[in-house]
């Protein structure tokens, strides 16, 4: 079995979540950790600041927030790494990133995966599977409740916000309020924030409540879920009911969904994908044969 070098890009939630993935999977090494500041590491962890220190490298994880994507995954793409991404926007800004990227990586003969999380991820190959079972009808995708890491990150990056917690908690048939808890910088103005955060394309398409609190910290509990629902028909059948519902620890759950596909990266053709053109096999250790074997 080939053991395939991974770095991690960041050390936030997701990163410390990857690192720990990686340790566990039987076809991989941890190359390292790539961070902006190399300090407050744990003693047993490679880290550096650029990924050339780390030696040869396989395949890179960017454990980032989606909005700085486009700009890093090239980079490294661009250094001869296939690349692994949780990107979390959907519709045309994944068209647009998925174009850009393959650019690079045809270019570099690499492989590019993005959106590889559970949603976008995992939760998109269950919708496709469920209309492909019912061509016809509707499906729904319920989150929460839970905290949503996309949120919470883009509500924390606009000025002015010391730290936020976006809470999602599901109306039903697809629809969803957003519940943002924001610890701001002293002198900060909290109307003008909160009408920032209602307008940024993460929440502007949801009721959106911004909350002020003292201290964000103690609201940061990472269990998430969904469930995804669809109702249909198959043929001449119009009663087909088809329903997914799971609760996770977001992070984890991501991370380890990313590692999945560092593995798959290796197995297919250079360009970029999304999670949904990846046959799951490859997204499996153990060659083919094998998992045919133990799961059809």
């Amino acid at each position: 079995m080939r053991i395939i070098r991974v770095c991690v890009v960041g050390y936030g939630n997701v990163g410390r979540e990857a690192v720990a993935s990686i340790k566990q999977a039987p076809d991989m090494e941890l190359a390292g950790v790539v961070r902006r500041a190399a300090g407050g590491k744990p003693a047993d962890l490679p880290v550096a600041t650029r990924v050339e220190e780390l030696g040869p490298v396989d395949v890179a994880l960017l454990a980032l927030p989606s909005r700085l994507i486009p700009e890093a995954a090239p980079s490294y793409l661009q250094k001869g790494i296939n690349t692994v991404d949780g990107y979390d926007i959907h519709g045309e800004a994944m068209l647009t990133l998925r174009k850009s990227l393959g650019v690079h990586a045809e270019k570099s003969g690499k492989v590019a995966i993005t959106g590889a999380g559970w949603d976008p991820g995992t939760d998109s190959i269950i919708r496709m599977l469920f209309t492909a079972i019912a061509p016809g009808g509707i499906t729904y995708t319920d989150f929460g409740p839970g905290m949503s890491m996309g949120h919470s990150v883009a509500a924390r990056a606009i000025p002015g916000v010391k730290e936020a917690v976006s809470v999602t908690l599901p109306l039903g048939y697809g629809r969803h309020r957003r519940d943002v808890y924001v610890e701001l910088d002293e002198g900060a103005n909290f109307a003008e924030i909160a009408q920032k955060i209602r307008e940024d394309p993460y929440f502007s398409h949801d009721l959106t409540q911004v909350i002020g609190v003292d201290d964000a910290a103690p609201l940061k509990v990472t269990g998430h879920g969904v469930k995804i629902t669809r109702t249909g028909s198959s043929g001449t059948a119009h009663n087909q009911l088809l329903e997914l519902k799971m609760k996770l620890t977001n992070p984890a759950a991501t991370a380890q969904i990313m590692v999945a596909a560092a593995r798959a990266s290796l197995r297919i053709r250079p360009g970029c994908y999304v999670l949904g053109e990846i046959p799951p096999i490859d997204l499996l250790p153990l060659s083919r044969e094998e998992n045919i074997k133990k799961f059809v």
